[in-house]
């Protein structure tokens, strides 16, 4: 059995759009046409793809015709350009999705992007998320790449540490002269509140914890962007753990210790060259800011598997 690359291309539209209706924008046909090419796709395979919610979700069965439909598109775009043609030749911009943490995108992510941008042909696709839950979109087929925490490659991926991002525990100085003025204690932090990115950012759990304070019952705030995180702290919401990159005028640093994030580079185990430059672009990136290591294709997983949205996941 083989699948139809356009019929695969028509459920990435699907599940990239969020609607048929919306993909058929995308592919310039009638949702008419976009609802037969699933329901050809479906047939043909015996599996539900999608679940038709909205925004439409992926089954599992979907995800793997996804993946397909990304890596023929890639391939195809590096094959378009290895005999020749350019954009103005016939070769179509493609879509890279990434995955990356909040932190990473607002301290050093987007300027590689820009230079790569510059010099080829690509349309990025950003996917903001925990650097501890990146991982899971690699493995849905939703993105070709990500920032992560995770270390272990995730099936048909290969991975390569990027560097460290490091975060203190600060707070704008009338915060810290009003809640610390005994000093940064036990008592004191287990009364002032602090900032947290979302419910799964544990960055400022794990610094209580090291002070020997107990997260349960400290009063805190949910702040869940990169950017505004760090002006809430600034303005004397609470205290948090602002990446050492973030530079934010004003605040104070608490002490204790500095939390250091090992942050990774997982992309699909693809010979592709537009890939790999990417990878090279990100790495030369990470190894200027965060002190980090030439991207490699040593480490990876041809078959199996695994701070927060601030920092990228997995």
């Amino acid at each position: 059995m083989r699948i139809d690359p356009e019929l695969a291309a028509t459920l990435a539209a699907i599940v990239d759009e969020g609607t048929l209706d919306a993909a058929s924008r995308r592919l310039q046909v009638t949702p008419s046409a976009v609802s037969q090419r699933l329901k050809a796709l479906e047939q043909q395979l015996g599996r539900i793809l999608i679940v038709r919610t909205k925004p439409a979700r992926l089954t599992e069965a979907g995800e793997a015709v996804v993946r397909l439909a990304r890596q023929v598109a890639l391939l195809e775009h590096d094959a378009l350009v290895g005999v020749g043609i350019d954009e103005d030749g016939g070769a179509r911009r493609i879509s890279i999705p990434l995955a990356v943490n909040a932190d990473s995108m607002a301290t050093w992510f987007l300027a590689p992007l820009a230079r790569l941008s510059s010099a080829h042909d690509i349309d990025f696709d950003l996917h903001r998320d925990d650097q501890n839950f990146t991982a899971r979109l690699l493995e849905s087929g939703t993105v070709m790449a990500a920032v992560t925490s995770e270390e272990s490659p995730v099936t048909g991926c290969s991975v390569s540490p990027l560097g460290v991002l490091e975060y203190r525990a600060m707070a704008e100085a009338g915060f810290a002269e009003r809640w610390f003025s005994d000093g940064v204690t036990s008592t004191a932090l287990a009364a002032a509140p602090f900032v947290d990115f979302d419910r799964r950012d544990t960055l400022q759990h794990e610094w209580l914890g090291a002070m020997s304070v107990g997260q349960q019952g400290v009063p805190r705030h949910y702040v869940p962007a990169s950017h505004d995180y760090a002006l809430a702290v600034g303005l004397g919401l609470g205290w948090g753990m602002v990446p050492l990159l973030q530079e934010v005028q004003g605040l104070v640093p608490l002490g204790g210790p500095t939390l250091r994030v090992q942050l990774y580079w997982q992309q699909w185990n693809l010979r592709s060259e537009l890939l790999d430059t990417i990878a090279a672009e990100i790495a030369a990136e990470a190894r200027r800011v965060l002190g980090g290591t030439p991207v490699t294709r040593s480490r990876s997983n041809p078959a199996s598997r695994r701070s927060r949205g601030r920092a990228a996941a997995g």
